[in-house]
């Protein structure tokens, strides 16, 4: 094959593919390959990612063939795909499907039309529990009640299983998506939300049904969960992070449905109301008196005859909720999340119980398109007071990075922030309550954290959408499901250790369109020369794999904040054209 000498990317042979930084297509290029490798590492010049086996068979449950993604790499490739890398490409991408569940008649089937791969697994001793009934050459009966427990243990040895079993229809719920909204204006699906809802569903056929919808902050996926429950038409059980969520899920199915009041359940710590469509929250599932004791309210998952399971957030899935997931498998699931990372390296959990990704649109495509704000990340290096620094050389690792994080030099850097953006709606956000406290009370804004009561927490939110707060201090409670549409300027002082997770959701709280089209502001406080500078390398990885890229200012150029400014604004005007 000819090599391309002017091509974006180096394919090498232990399966990781280099990125040229600066190669004018290297945006797009990145946002094509988040669809089927892993970000690694993004230093300059090169940005590695990772062909692995779990990113192939995502990339291959999505629609993406072996034939077309070795096309992809050859012709953006200066050297081609090596031979070893194609042949790993086409075994893992070719694995998937090459085990399928089906229902036939009254019977479950684990079926292959690959000659004795059935007996090949059956050999594996950790999966002789769920295969005791009559294996041949092209199927084996399974028991309905190991479809999850197989599957997950099937992923984990290399063979993902396409589940094409079908779904029971659960209690009948009929689900109208209203054409107006309740304060007037039209409501219409955008067309990367119908396209998303299409991939999950697939028309009803056996093999749509379940599977992760994976979107940027401010995408609107509550709206695609919404009209999954139109498709579907069934009762549905919705799982989501917190009670202002639950509350968000409600406000938005009352808004743009014909779902009337009576029909919508809240399940949390202060109501457990059990209807049609009922919304709780993942920490009620998880709650028991001690670890010894079974979990209180995990017969939530049997109350109705659910038809529909949607797990907002996906990614923080509990291990709990996963073991309950695998014996649910008979029921659609839907799974809606920012980002595929889990800290916990449970990925493949997802893969196997909730679903495979069905859909992946990239951020930059909807920030061009105009559906999320266009966004200016910067990270600003801060020094160490000097007796804070000697503090730091003789602490212990974990003391470190909370010295790191809190250090009082990141005071003047954010002051001088909020003095640039004087009457912006502004966040700043951050892990230690100590901080976040000294900061509320230098500043005189209200601090929201986990201690805070949800109607307080609501209120608090409220003003800020009405414009009547335009800063707010918040903790880690605030990086999930929370709707502050008008929020342009972020500053994070401190986050929990290298969370890409953390870093996409705190990222996201800016990210809704602006009605002037205004670019956004994040920017994020490091104190340089510390773990917490090594740990903001790792927490930048999946936005730098959606093609954002951090901006590194120092300390000093922020507090000469005329020239800084001066700048800022040309750089703006010049971004928006």
């Amino acid at each position: 094959m000819k090599h391309q000498h002017n091509a974006p990317l180096f394919v090498q042979n232990d399966m990781t593919v280099l990125l040229e930084a600066q190669h004018p297509r290297a945006e797009t290029v990145s946002m094509e390959l988040c669809r089927f490798a892993e970000l690694v590492k993004s230093p300059n010049p090169f940005h590695t990612y990772r062909l692995t086996p779990l990113s192939l068979w995502n990339a291959a449950a999505s629609g993406l063939t072996a034939e077309q993604l070795l096309v992809y790499l050859n012709e953006n490739g200066k050297l081609g795909v090596p031979a070893s890398v194609k042949q790993s490409i086409e075994q893992a991408m070719n694995r998937y499907g090459l085990l399928r569940m089906v229902q036939e008649e009254d019977k479950l089937l684990l079926v292959s039309d690959d000659p004795g791969i059935l007996f090949k697994i059956a050999s594996y001793p950790s999966l002789q529990p769920y295969l005791t009934a009559t294996i041949d050459t092209r199927s084996a009966v399974i028991d309905p009640v190991w479809r999850g427990k197989l599957k997950q243990e099937l992923t984990r040895l290399g063979y993902p299983v396409e589940d094409k079993a079908g779904y029971h229809q659960g209690e009948t719920l009929p689900v109208r998506l209203n054409a107006v909204r309740s304060n007037g204006s039209p409501f219409v699906l955008r067309d990367y939300q119908r396209d998303a809802v299409d991939a999950f569903y697939r028309g009803g056929a056996n093999d749509g049904g379940s599977g992760v919808l994976v979107l940027p902050c401010g995408a609107g996926k509550t709206v695609i969960g919404i009209a999954a429950m139109e498709k579907c038409g069934c009762a549905t059980l919705i799982l989501t992070t917190n009670v202002t969520s639950v509350r968000q899920w409600r406000d938005e199915l009352l808004d743009k449905t014909d779902l009337t009041p009576d029909m919508i359940g809240e399940y949390n710590g202060t109501r457990k109301e059990v209807r049609p469509v009922t919304i709780a929250t993942y920490q009620i599932l998880t709650h028991r008196r001690s670890k010894n004791d079974a979990f209180s309210h995990m017969h939530l998952f049997q109350e109705r005859d659910w038809g529909l399971i949607i797990y907002d957030e996906a990614h923080l899935l509990p291990a709990p909720v996963f073991r309950v997931t695998a014996e649910i498998q008979a029921t659609r699931r839907l799974g809606l999340t920012a980002t595929l990372v889990r800290e916990d390296g449970c990925e493949e959990d997802v893969f196997s119980l909730v679903g495979p990704k069905r859909f992946d649109m990239p951020w930059k495509r909807l920030e061009q398109a105009g559906w999320i704000a266009k966004a200016v990340c910067s990270e600003i290096k801060i020094g160490m007071p000097e007796k804070t620094e000697e503090r730091y050389r003789h602490a212990g690792a974990k003391d470190k990075l909370r010295i790191a994080a809190e250090n009082e030099g990141k005071w003047p850097v954010l002051n001088k922030l909020l003095q640039r953006h004087a009457g912006e709606p502004t966040l700043v956000i951050g892990q230690y309550l100590n901080q976040l406290q000294t900061i509320s009370e230098r500043t005189g804004a209200p601090l929201l954290s986990g201690t805070m009561p949800h109607d307080e927490r609501d209120r608090l939110y409220r003003l800020f959408r009405e414009g009547e707060l335009t800063l707010l201090i918040v903790s880690k409670v605030a990086n999930f499901a929370v709707d502050l549409p008008d929020a342009s300027v972020a500053v994070q002082v401190s986050g929990s250790f290298g969370s890409r997770q953390e870093e996409a959701q705190r990222l996201g709280r800016v990210l809704r369109p602006k009605a002037d089209g205004k670019v956004v502001h994040f920017y994020s406080l490091v104190s340089e020369r510390t773990r917490e500078e090594e740990f903001a390398l790792n927490r930048q990885l999946f936005l730098v794999e959606q093609g954002y890229r951090y901006e590194l200012t120092a300390a000093s150029d922020v507090l000469q904040d005329h020239r800084q400014q001066s700048f800022a604004n040309q750089r703006d005007e010049a971004f928006l054209t």
